[in-house]
């Protein structure tokens, strides 16, 4: 995730590595807080695989910053992590905002499509927090305010996306 994260907002133009933390922390931060030492080792990898490039610039009132650019090589990865996501990427909340993201960068609609139909295929198989057996529980099976709470934001939350999901489909594959 941080790896497709760096590539796609670099994909988006160069930045300093300040801002890309910034950013980076807007994206995931409220759920996985990304610190220094995390981010600027994924840096040193990514740029030791030749898929970001470093230069120095000069500062506007501080000492010089080192800006972030991608390279071909780190466009064609964000091209595959995109085009082949791994399946946390389409069942994990916080991989699936990071992939949607810079779903954009594929300008291949069709391309667009394939993780959404993953995406729809995983929402629309029967699932639940809580089972009775096998039975997958609803929100009116609880008398417990919170689970209950629980289950009708889970639900309303998954009617929004599976509606998004078909219309932006729909859009995409208009013969489909």
């Amino acid at each position: 995730m941080l790896e497709l994260a760096i590539l796609g907002f670099l994909c988006d133009g160069s930045l300093h590595g300040y801002d890309l933390r910034k950013r980076i922390a807007a994206l995931t931060g409220h759920v996985r807080p990304i610190a220094d030492g995390t981010l600027y080792p994924a840096i040193k990898r990514l740029e030791a695989a030749g898929l970001l490039t470093r230069r120095l610039e000069a500062g506007s009132v501080a000492a010089p910053r080192h800006m972030l650019s991608l390279t071909e090589a780190g466009r064609a990865r964000v091209t595959a992590l995109l085009s082949e996501p791994a399946d946390a990427f389409i069942t994990d909340e916080n991989h699936w905002f990071v992939l949607l993201a810079f779903l954009r960068h594929l300008d291949d609609p069709a391309a667009q499509a394939r993780p959404l139909r993953r995406r729809l295929a995983f929402l629309t198989t029967p699932a639940s927090f809580f089972y009775d057996g096998d039975r997958p529980l609803r929100a009116a099976d609880f008398d417990d305010p919170f689970r209950k709470g629980l289950m009708t934001i889970a639900t309303a939350t998954s009617r929004t996306e599976l509606a998004w999901l078909r219309e932006t489909l729909a859009d995409l594959e208009p013969d489909g």
